[in-house]
């Protein structure tokens, strides 16, 4: 099988565009055109960022709630050694976990909106 690539670049970046054939029942396409009123192409990447941002909500109230159980930043939460403090209990190092991943869950959900906006 051939693969083509399809290239465009600026001064700044070179972009690879790959492309991909996903077969759909044809009553998409009047959702596409009737309810989204857009294309197939745009259509999808505007679903993806929509999930993205559905994602980045999620995270972003993981890290609210622990903010406001601990009354502290993570940072704050790290420096202050709360974790040792509460004996390393399972409670507070699944919170510890689950806060670390949600700071990273956003940093990596924002960076992946802004890489696939460019392409609206």
């Amino acid at each position: 099988m051939r693969r083509t690539f399809i290239t465009t670049h600026t001064k700044k970046e070179l972009v690879i565009l790959m492309p991909v054939v996903v077969n759909l029942p044809s009553e998409f396409k009047t959702v596409y055109t009737n309810i989204l009123k857009t294309t197939p192409r745009e259509g999808t990447i505007k679903l993806i960022i929509n999930e993205l941002k559905r994602q980045l909500i999620k995270y972003k109230l993981i890290g609210k709630r622990l903010e406001k159980k601990y009354g502290t930043s993570f940072e704050e939460f790290k420096r202050n050694e709360i974790v040792k403090r509460e004996n390393y209990s399972f409670e507070v190092e699944e919170n510890y976990c689950d806060w670390e991943l949600a700071i990273d869950g956003i940093a990596t959900i924002k960076k992946e909106i802004q890489n696939i906006e460019k392409y609206i």
